[in-house]
């Protein structure tokens, strides 16, 4: 999906819909991306039908940027930094392309993309002369960077935490093998992790941090959409299993297991 850039305060709704200039841009550059076989997500249509949807109302604490995102069903947004210059010696338009994963919010790709400067006041065309400028770069940079995580994962990060109150350490032994709460849990990453591809940060008594856990974009057995929660699902299932108790949290691609 591919949206405007808003400074604080604008309205996300009416750049979209209202600004016909930077909808000409926007619509160039979902074309690039239908060109290269990926398939794209109307922001206008989503935005409706997130403005009509209950989860608005529920979810008023969100501003529509974050909404639009989180329930367009994409897998990347772009978006797009339009600038117009409009001088007397000729008008021109730059825009700076920036490519997010939404699960991780990690930059996949970044360009700018330049018109020159002509006697017109054609900004759609001089628009269309800027993402021509950039486009191959940009989708070059952005599907090299996905079939990365396609084929290795995306990345994610886990941080284990003892609760000041807890009786349990992560050197204290549990299961039937008795091994340290550590070992256990890294056992069980080396199992589940993406190709067995996670890496340690640290680990002491009361913390351990993995820094890079890959997990799968589908589901290996069902083909379905996998993403952190899933992960995160799974590792609590784990721990309890142990007989350990443990809350989590999740904040962008961190997940926030606390032993209690």
């Amino acid at each position: 999906m591919v949206i405007p850039y808003i400074k604080q305060g604008e309205d996300l709704r009416e750049t979209l819909e209202n600004d016909v200039n930077k909808r000409i841009v926007l619509t160039n550059i979902k074309e690039a991306f239908d060109g290269r076989g990926f398939t794209t997500i109307d922001p206008i249509a989503k935005l409706k039908a997130v403005s009509q949807n209950q989860v608005f109302m529920e979810d008023s604490q969100k501003d529509l940027k974050t909404l639009l995102i989180e329930n367009s069903g994409a897998d990347i947004y772009v978006e797009a930094e339009i600038n117009l210059q409009l001088t007397s010696s000729g008008n021109s338009v730059d825009i700076i392309l920036t490519g997010y994963e939404i699960s991780t919010g990690n930059s996949l790709a970044n360009k700018v993309g330049r018109s020159g400067k002509f006697y017109t006041e054609d900004i759609g065309r001089l628009g269309s002369k800027a993402v021509e400028q950039c486009a191959e770069d940009f989708l070059q940079t952005m599907q090299m960077k996905f079939t990365d995580i396609v084929e290795n994962g995306r990345s994610i990060i886990i941080n284990v935490s003892v609760d000041e109150g807890s009786t349990i350490l992560l050197s204290s032994e549990v299961g039937n093998q008795g091994l340290a709460l550590s070992d256990e849990l890294e056992l069980w990453m080396e199992e589940h992790a993406f190709l067995n591809n996670y890496h340690i940060q640290g680990t002491t008594d009361k913390i351990m941090i993995f820094d890079d856990v890959r997990i799968p974009l589908k589901d290996p057995n069902t083909g379905r959409n996998y993403n952190i929660n899933r992960f995160a699902l799974e590792l609590f299932k784990f721990a309890k299993g142990l007989g350990i108790n443990v809350q989590r949290s999740i904040n962008g691609n961190t997940l926030y297991f606390t032993i209690k």
